[in-house]
């Protein structure tokens, strides 16, 4: 067996199962744990209407601290956005989800998604060297947060060095190292940070129910 073998067989089977199974624990978990009594008496009972305020207004900092923090809230965005576009708009990463789900959609053009994988490495690189030169963020990170950092970048690295751009094909050896790195993605996204792209709405949403109910949304 050799290298892509078996990352397109037995490494993908062993992620997707760890990706899918550890998100179901993490949603479960989260769902069924008993919430705190609300001792206060609810000022507001739109529940959905509250959530969702919750939810569109912590798209951008709080004007006092816009200045401070627009340029993080940017770089954040762009590496977010870059990541999306990878993921869901190149040709190569779609025909591997229609194969997995059946389910497919048009790509964009490869050279939008290439300058969108160097684009989303320049921000990611920022991003990291925000973090390790701002004192207040340097003491707040933690391994879950360098270790998240890292198995985002690995993928868009490998994918973009895998594609040889004096051929216009794919070196198959970086392939099967580019499908390592999204494996490991898969295993790590359910028990770390990760899983806020799943969980930030959520989250969000009960704040917004929570000040809410208090009359107290920012």
């Amino acid at each position: 067996m050799t290298l892509l073998e078996f990352a397109r067989g037995p490494a993908l089977t062993v992620a997707l199962t760890v990706f899918v199974v550890g998100v179901l624990w993490r949603i479960v978990s989260l769902a069924t744990r008993p919430a705190p009594p609300d001792r206060s008496a609810p000022r507001v009972d739109a529940a959905a209407a509250e959530a969702l305020h919750g939810i569109v207004r912590r798209f951008w900092p709080h004007p006092r601290f816009g200045a401070r923090i627009g340029f993080s809230v940017f770089i954040g965005y762009l590496y977010h956005i870059g990541l999306a576009v990878i993921v869901f708009a190149y040709l190569p990463h779609i025909a591997f989800i229609r194969k997995l789900i059946g389910v497919g959609w048009p790509a964009l053009p490869a050279p939008v998604t290439y300058f969108a994988g160097g684009v989303t490495m320049f921000a990611l690189l920022i991003a990291l060297m925000l973090r390790l030169t701002d004192p207040v963020k340097r003491l707040l990170s933690r391994f879950d947060d360098y270790f998240s950092w890292l198995v985002i970048f690995l993928p868009v690295a490998t994918g973009m060095a895998a594609f040889d751009s004096a051929t216009g094909g794919f070196n198959q050896n970086y392939i099967a190292v580019h499908l390592l790195t999204v494996e490991l993605f898969l295993l790590w996204f359910p028990f770390g940070k990760l899983m806020h792209a799943g969980l930030a709405f959520w989250s969000r949403g009960i704040t917004g129910v929570k000040y809410g109910r208090r009359g107290a949304m920012p």
